[in-house]
């Protein structure tokens, strides 16, 4: 049994396989839209096609996109690797669109075709609501609309047209919290804004080895803004942006709230407890030195603040050359590791009660 069975990978990227296939789902007059304007696809741009760290050995089945068949991803991530879950995350760029009403057409019309091709293909398969932030109330919509029934959190690129943390955006958080579903944000391009903080990179490589910094600038927004105050109950997932910087995020982020903590009343704690409580990460890509030891997992660990903000991911199909998340369970205790491999998931995704027996540690 591999080190990984019957885990629940929080990260599988399924992927449309051409745009024609979401015609069935979409209004004749979005169908005739899209063939007027020419649109070929919403293919993102953040994982080039021929790039190596986009696409595992054999994830491209006949002509299509990496992770487009599901027999495919079943074999590889369920059947091969063991998982007992996939949560399906998929990265089709529908949010960059700035017709807002084409945008939420797209995403409903997406998400009717994940139920029908992927939740439909397994019961193992689950899937998060693609929403655009260009009509939060559209999204909201949307999530009440499709919560449950195989749908399990709420998916945003981490680059928006503002801050996420701004009120215009949480009728999604009010949403989510009443479906009891978390919400997701990935590296990816939801807006005019760049990944970067500081404009548009002139290399691929700075986008990808700075993808962590707009998921840093995303979580200090919403817990600055008030978020978590007006939605206790919301949980927040980081997905493919790294796990260790997070501490110093937080100790910074402490210490300035100390001194300035007047101009944000609704922030009652120190923002580290904040995120602690309501914020969760995946495991890959895992920002680790090149050999850990349990000395360095127990400072890591206690600079988190908890084992339970992690979740096992294997980021399918994308393909970071490194072992790191391997490492990091191998020196986990056997109930660390349960936590991380399944526990967690099961609490916040709200999974089935077998593979929750990680909830009592």
């Amino acid at each position: 049994m591999s080190a990984t069975a019957d885990a629940v990978d929080c990260d599988v990227h399924n992927a449309v396989p051409r745009l024609s296939a979401l015609f069935p789902f979409l209004p004749d007059s979005w169908v005739d839209y899209c063939r007027e304007t020419g649109v070929e696809g919403f293919d993102p741009a953040f994982y080039p096609p021929g790039a190596p760290l986009s696409a595992r050995p054999g994830s491209r089945a006949g002509e299509g996109p990496p992770g487009s068949d599901p027999d495919v991803v079943r074999a590889h991530v369920l059947d091969g690797a063991g998982a007992r879950y996939a949560i399906l995350n998929c990265l089709y760029a529908v949010q960059a669109l700035h017709n807002p009403d084409w945008a939420a057409s797209m995403a409903r019309a997406l998400n009717d075709w994940q139920a029908a091709t992927w939740l439909a293909a397994d019961t193992r398969f689950r899937a998060s609501i693609v929403v655009s932030t260009r009509d939060p109330h559209a999204a909201a919509q949307e999530i009440e609309r499709r919560a449950g029934r195989g749908f399990v959190q709420v998916l945003l690129p981490a680059s928006a047209p503002a801050p996420l943390g701004q009120r215009s955006y949480w009728p999604i958080y009010a949403a989510a919290e009443a479906a009891d579903v978390p919400v997701a944000l990935h590296p990816g391009v939801g807006g005019a804004n760049p990944l970067s903080p500081v404009g548009w990179p002139s290399h691929y490589i700075e986008d990808y080895a700075c993808a962590a910094l707009t998921l840093q600038s995303q979580i200090t927004s919403m817990v600055a803004e008030g978020v978590f105050a007006a939605h206790p109950g919301l949980q927040v997932v980081l997905l493919e942006s790294g796990v260790t910087w997070l501490p110093s995020l937080m100790w910074r982020f402490d210490k300035n709230w100390k001194a300035l903590r007047r101009e944000v009343p609704w922030v009652e704690r120190p923002p580290s407890h904040v995120i602690r409580e309501h914020v969760l990460l995946s495991t890959t890509p895992f920002d680790a030195p090149p050999a850990i030891d349990r000395a360095w997992v127990d400072r890591f660990l206690t600079q988190l603040g908890s084992v339970r903000m992690l979740l096992h991911a294997g980021d399918y199909p994308h393909w970071h050359h490194g072992d790191a998340p391997t490492a990091l369970l191998e020196q986990l205790s056997p109930a660390e590791r349960e936590l991380v491999l399944h526990g967690n998931a099961a609490r916040v995704y709200r999974l089935p009660e077998e593979i929750g027996c990680a909830r009592g540690h």
